[in-house]
């Protein structure tokens, strides 16, 4: 019996996969615990309008995020740090800073996608890598700068 599975099935296939099963197997479990239907016209046309609609999504995604890995590439981001005396550095600065400050320009980025090779501990400028979608990302400074009374 062709199925359509609604969710993910261990050694079976995963969600919106149409497989062959057992009448049995189909019947006695799939269907009972909503984990499939019988794969009849009306089933497999709402899938493949399902499929359709993902990949436009992913696409769409993918789209948006070549145009903000553009409108990152080569900025460079000053941010203001407390200094002591000899202009050594108090703390160091994080992904989180480095977000707000994007966003203070508007730009909105999520902290966790952004790759420092190590934390920035002195002033100075910086190259830093924002990983914005698995193989998109971008490069931009991080101007280091004391805070000044």
């Amino acid at each position: 019996m062709k199925v359509v599975l609604l969710k993910d099935v261990r050694g079976t296939g995963k969600k919106g996969e149409i497989k062959e099963v057992a009448d049995g197997f189909a019947s006695n479990y799939l269907f009972k615990s909503n984990l499939a239907k019988r794969a009849d016209t009306s089933a497999l046309n709402e899938n493949k309008g399902q499929k359709i609609a993902k990949d436009f999504h992913k696409q769409e995604e993918i789209k948006s995020a070549k145009l903000l890995a553009k409108e990152i590439e080569g900025k460079i981001i000053s941010l203001k740090i407390k200094c002591g005396t000899n202009g050594k550095m108090f703390g160091s600065v994080t992904s989180k800073e480095i977000a707000e400050a994007l966003n203070k320009v508007g730009i909105t980025l999520d902290k966790k996608k952004i790759e420092l090779k190590e934390a920035i501990k002195n002033l100075g400028t910086y190259k830093v890598t924002a990983k914005i979608y698995p193989e998109i990302s971008a490069t931009f400074s991080v101007e280091v700068l004391p805070l000044e009374d």
